[in-house]
């Protein structure tokens, strides 16, 4: 399959799956937890609190693993495998674009200090259970 093929399946994937899990580093072992995922051209950001444990893990270790998709019956589902790392975002401008009245419930408005995001930037991204084909990476240096 060529890259921008492959890119265009990741993509909707990512569109269509909001809801993902995040796998960060803490003690030198996995940690995930469900999260919510907003994509800019692979690039993933997703809501948090400054003041939470995963900000603390990702400050230690950048390294982090994302999956989205494989949320209906599982057997047919593709599901997106997204390896990288992780910064720390508060950028107002960021914080402006992403947010949602039902962050209310957490956050005070898009300026509330404790309303940031992780920014995940891609070096691995795989396709997996694309109709019965083999796991597929996409090439990122394209």
């Amino acid at each position: 399959m060529r890259d921008s093929s492959m890119k265009e399946k990741v993509l909707k994937v990512i569109t269509e799956h909001r809801t993902g899990v995040l796998s960060s580093v803490e003690n030198n072992k996995p940690h995930s937890r469900y999260m919510t995922f907003y994509n800019d051209n692979l690039t993933l950001y997703t809501p948090t609190k400054r003041d939470t444990e995963k900000i603390e893990e990702i400050e230690k270790n950048p390294s982090v693993s994302v999956l989205l998709g494989y949320e209906k019956q599982g057997q047919n589902d593709s599901y997106v495998e997204i390896s990288g790392t992780s910064i720390l975002n508060d950028s107002p401008k960021v914080k402006q674009q992403y947010w949602n009245k039902s962050f209310e419930q957490w956050f005070e408005g898009p300026e509330d200090p404790n309303y940031v995001f992780l920014e995940i930037k891609p070096e691995t991204v795989r396709i997996l259970n694309l109709n019965g084909e083999p796991p597929q990476e996409l090439n990122l240096e394209n």
